[in-house]
């Protein structure tokens, strides 16, 4: 699988699925799962609240719809709150390799991650970063492409480093 960095808005990018950070009502919230949720429109609400009626766990992954979005479906997945006190990292790499997983079940080639648990939910950036690109780099999957998405040019550069 080839790992890359992107720095941008991951509503955009041009790939089968687009990983959502989601909080675990699966209802929308701010930072990642606000943008998604405003760019991919209602149907996503929509589908989460029929496929997920009790949410999910955290460190889990489940798929819906992608809206009106470019990309076909959003893979959420909840990491772990670390400033709520759930430091438990294996919680984290699994959202990264859950996430793998459902796109393998769906037939998806290309993907789209944002840094989980790296915004509002606190976990130490280098951290986030050094978790993602391990847990990517050593998954088994039919995943082509995955892109790390920053939204910024300070974690951009991290996980350009990183890689």
């Amino acid at each position: 699988m080839r790992l890359t960095a992107v720095q941008g808005d991951i509503t955009v990018q041009d790939v089968d699925a687009v990983v959502n950070a989601a909080n675990r009502a699966m209802r929308g919230g701010g930072g990642v799962d606000g943008a998604i949720h405003r760019a991919g429109g209602p149907e996503i609400l929509a589908d989460s609240k029929r496929r997920f009626p009790h949410g999910l766990a955290t460190g889990q992954a489940g798929w819906t719809t992608a809206g009106a979005m470019a990309a076909q479906w959003v893979i959420h997945v909840v990491g772990p709150n670390f400033t709520a006190g759930e430091r438990d990292r294996s919680l984290l790499t699994s959202c990264y390799s859950n996430a793998l997983a459902v796109a393998d079940e769906l037939g998806a080639r290309t993907i789209a991650f944002p840094l989980v648990s790296a915004g509002i939910y606190g976990w130490p950036k280098d951290d986030a970063v050094a978790a993602a690109v391990e847990t990517l780099s050593s998954t088994a999957t039919q995943v082509e492409e995955a892109r790390i998405v920053a939204f910024d040019a300070a974690t951009y550069e991290l996980v350009s480093a990183a890689l």
